[in-house]
């Protein structure tokens, strides 16, 4: 290594390498693994070829921790498993503990100190994926931590029992229409109902080549008031995403008075049998009404009801609608069929035939 090599800093970007992260016994055993089973909701054990075997511990918690909190899951960590944790992307804790006497304890600490339920593994309902909502993103329409607080009290019985639902159900929720939460077997998105109100007056501080460039549907456009350079939408382009608000807040596209909210199904990321697929609307104009936002949890239990009676052994919820059909799941659900429900935007005929399979 030359001595000008020694002076540059640690190279900080790209993936950081996980092995000196991993259990002890993950790395000895590491490609050697023969088989896993659940031992109870909430726990795992891992079996290697060698014998050796370690238990995953899945605690669901509320994602927004204080500096306090996370000391406290630490303290538990180094008490029970030599300190070796890790946070799921659904903002679940995950203690690898090698001592199976060790387990016990560590479920009774992290009930009573944290207060944090033990679940979410088998065919359940995970942790709730989540935008920042108002605690940190510069476009939520609503609150995203809030809402899930509040779903995942009404679906607590889901996460700490993993033998009521056919497969795993994923819910995902998301603060602006731009929909970073994801996709998601379901999916509850704010939804706006028209183009930005723009300030003229203020929108000098913004950039106005970024905020044309967000557009994805090019219906931003520069423009002139009062001989002064500002911007113009095209209304009838307009598909009232919030991409432009996040570049500039004096393209005001949040109203109190008209957003709601819309739920989406079907989504999914593995490629076991069906294979990735996007979601679709299920409904739609449901009440932005915190705290509680009462409306969205029954219309969850809406889908969920009869997804439980009528889908087969490790169904997702997209191939149980695949089977039984959208005009089945209209009724089972009582979702009203709208002209809302049909993709007739101008670029339909690539949304049709988008996978992520390649098909010659």
């Amino acid at each position: 290594m030359t001595a000008q090599a020694k002076k540059l800093a640690p190279r900080d970007n790209g993936a950081p390498e996980y092995m000196p992260n991993l259990h002890p016994l993950m790395v000895k055993n590491y490609g050697k693994w023969k088989y896993h089973e659940k031992v109870k909701p909430g726990v795992l054990k891992h079996v290697a070829e060698s014998g050796d075997a370690i238990y995953t511990v899945r605690a669901g918690s509320p994602r927004t921790l204080s500096a306090d909190t996370v000391r406290k899951i630490c303290d538990i960590a180094d008490k029970y498993c030599d300190g070796f944790l890790r946070f799921t992307s659904r903002a679940n804790l995950e203690f690898q503990v090698a001592k199976e006497a060790n387990i016990k304890p560590l479920i009774d600490e992290v009930q009573k100190t944290l207060k944090f339920p033990i679940g979410g593994t088998g065919a359940s309902i995970s942790n709730i994926t989540h935008t920042q909502g108002w605690m940190h993103c510069n476009l939520p329409g609503t609150d995203a931590a809030g809402s899930v607080k509040a779903m995942m009290d009404d679906l607590f019985e889901e996460f700490v029992n993993d033998d009521k639902l056919p497969a795993r159900v994923k819910i995902t929720t998301s603060c602006c229409q731009i929909n970073c939460g994801g996709q998601g077997d379901i999916a509850v998105n704010i939804q706006h109902h028209h183009p930005p109100k723009i300030k003229h007056e203020g929108i000098g501080i913004c950039e106005h080549p970024k905020v044309v460039a967000i557009c994805p549907v090019a219906a931003i456009r520069p423009a002139f008031v009062n001989g002064k350079p500002t911007l113009e939408v095209v209304d009838e382009k307009c598909m009232y995403c919030g991409a432009c608000h996040g570049q500039c807040p004096n393209m005001e596209i949040r109203d109190s008075q008209t957003d709601t909210l819309a739920i989406w199904v079907g989504g999914k990321a593995s490629s076991t049998r069906g294979g990735p697929a996007f979601m679709k609307l299920a409904t739609f104009g449901i009440p932005n009404n915190p705290p509680r936002w009462p409306e969205v949890s029954g219309a969850l239990k809406k889908i969920l009801e009869p997804y439980k009676k009528t889908a087969k052994p490790y169904e997702r919820i997209g191939e149980w609608i695949d089977r039984i059909g959208w005009k089945k799941f209209f009724e089972v659900t009582g979702f009203p069929f709208t002209k809302y429900h049909i993709d007739d935007f101008r670029f339909a005929r690539t949304t049709f035939n988008t996978s992520t399979h390649v098909r010659l």
